[in-house]
């Protein structure tokens, strides 16, 4: 159990948020949401100590443990991985040391045989004696092999070490847990695990995350952290979101009977309350909504980028056919071998691969970026694609304003024309002059948008497009993808992205493709090609 007292926050003269009052009670896992800046890990820091605040306090349940998602990739890179994950539990890890150091000495007292017998009873106590194959246990699950688990955690690479730092944060069932975007590098499967664990988990947990999905899975209630407060909602993010743009909605209805509206909001709850499953975080979710008032649904003050693609010309018969394509990383590995597919009208495709490097060389391959090992592509003459690239990096390496950067990319330079680009994607005012070397990530992403916007393409090729975006514009993103009339060539971490936007999934491996027609949540759901797609690695 968690409780927040009167918490302020403020750097300087600028206050993040004050007043807040929030109870985060054991069985129950809190998404924590916010545009970029609102403060959302600023929070989970100052729950955690690691930061101060400028008022009021957090306390915690008595004799209750905390576990943090560590974000320093290199405080233990002098311990082994098995280590780094038992070190989590630092009462565990306390006797472990102290009793081999015990045990080490040459002049072994009776006052050291009589501590012994103190910690082998603790140690017993907290099933210490399984703590090493709950800790592999664990790292197998996120993905570590055993044969990485006595490697120094310097030898290992940034992505692996996020797994282990969260192996460790889950080790010893911590009474609190706080992850600060945990599923950050880890492919799509790892995730489901993760979401399973957490979904079913008994204690106290708290998530800052950008994955919609994710979010949905494991969250009892949503804390919105907008315009200088937080507020706690029942519900996970889609209860959220969806409820506020029908209270917007309803808002802006002033001829609506408040009898009408009331109504109207009991039959969502009682809709959205009655897909529970079997997980003890979403039957707990169903109790909280049911307990739901109306009176607590608001409309969000959230504002939401306006992407939309808008095809000049509808696609011919002809999209992109190709044909024996295969490549190799620069390390000698086969990312893939003898692609060929044809792509029809209305595909909206996700590539998949356990390789991430596969999807990115497959799109620098198909935009003439990259040449491919062997094989072809070949796109229709009526096609015209926009492609957002993983790495953007080159097209921000200067000092032009964010006004004078748009404009490169069109020949309508008039101030109405790029004004309108920029304002849909949330630039105004004198935001419009900034340099766009100093953008943020997810500025820089949504200048990339806007550039692609300008194409009125009707294919677009997205590799990882939720990158560096808050909530609020993948929402925006994830909308207007799913009613685009042209065709989509994409990868994503973001299960949601998928599942609502794509039609047809094809996994590029070493030994040639799989390619279905179905949803995402089908494919990965068919033990036949579970087995299919093991083989092919």
């Amino acid at each position: 159990m968690i409780t927040v007292s009167d918490l302020r926050i403020q750097f300087g003269k600028r206050v993040l948020f004050q007043e807040v009052n929030l109870t985060f009670t054991a069985g129950h896992c809190y998404g924590i949401i916010g545009a970029n800046g609102a403060g959302k890990s600023t929070l989970l820091k100052v729950i955690s100590g690691e930061m101060d605040s400028a008022a009021g306090n957090v306390s915690f349940g008595s004799g209750e443990s905390l576990s943090v998602l560590s974000q320093d990739h290199f405080a233990f890179d002098e311990f082994t991985v098995l280590d780094t994950v038992l070190k989590g539990d630092a009462e565990l890890w306390d006797i472990m040391q102290e009793k081999d150091a015990l045990y080490a000495k040459a002049d072994f007292t009776d006052k050291d045989g009589l501590r012994t017998a103190e910690l082998e009873t603790r140690f017993a106590e907290m099933n210490g004696w399984n703590a090493e194959s709950d800790a592999a246990s664990l790292l197998g699950n996120l993905g570590i092999k055993e044969e990485f688990h006595n490697t120094l955690m310097k030898d290992m690479s940034g992505k692996q070490k996020v797994r282990v730092l969260l192996a460790q944060a889950l080790f010893g069932n911590p009474d609190n847990l706080l992850l600060d975007e945990p599923t950050n590098d880890l492919d799509l499967e790892t995730v489901v695990w993760l979401e399973n664990y957490l979904a079913n988990y008994e204690n106290t947990v708290l998530v800052v995350s950008h994955d919609r999905h994710f979010l949905d899975a494991i969250s009892t209630h949503t804390v919105d952290i907008d315009f200088g407060k937080a507020t706690m909602f029942a519900g996970n993010y889609t209860f959220w979101y969806q409820s506020s743009q029908l209270a917007l909605r309803q808002q802006s209805k002033q001829n609506k009977k408040a009898a009408e509206k009331r109504k109207e909001l009991q039959e969502f709850i009682a809709r959205f309350s009655a897909n529970a499953s079997k997980s003890k975080q979403t039957t707990s979710r169903k109790k909280m909504l049911e307990k739901l008032n109306v009176e607590d649904i608001k409309p969000s003050t959230r504002k939401y980028p306006g992407i939309i693609f808008t095809p000049e010309r509808p696609a011919g018969d002809k999209i992109l056919d190709v044909t024996g394509l295969s490549a190799t990383a620069d390390d000698g590995k086969v990312l893939f071998k003898d692609v060929e597919f044809t792509t029809n009208k209305n595909d909206k495709i996700v590539f998949l691969s356990k390789d991430p490097r596969a999807m990115t060389a497959f799109f620098e391959i198909i935009n003439g970026n990259k040449k491919a090992d062997s094989g072809e592509y070949l796109w229709g003459q009526t096609i015209t694609y926009a492609y957002l690239p993983i790495d953007y990096t080159r097209f921000f390496e200067n000092d032009l304003s964010l006004f004078d950067w748009l404009a490169q990319f069109t020949n309508d330079t008039t101030e109405l024309y790029i004004r309108g680009y920029l304002g849909k994607m949330l630039f105004a005012g004198e935001e419009m002059h900034k340099k766009v070397s100093v953008l943020s990530g997810g500025e820089k992403m949504r200048c990339m948008i806007a550039k692609m916007m300008l194409t009125d393409a009707n294919a677009l090729v997205l590799d990882t497009p939720t990158n560096h975006l808050d909530l609020e514009s993948i929402q925006a993103f994830n909308n207007n993808l799913g009613r685009y009339p042209g065709n989509v060539f994409l990868s994503s971490h973001d299960h949601q992205f998928i599942q609502t936007v794509c039609n047809r999934v094809i996994e590029l491996t070493p030994h040639g493709i799989i390619d279905k027609m179905m949803s995402y949540d089908n494919y990965i759901s068919d033990e036949k090609l579970k087995e299919q797609r093991e083989k092919m690695y």
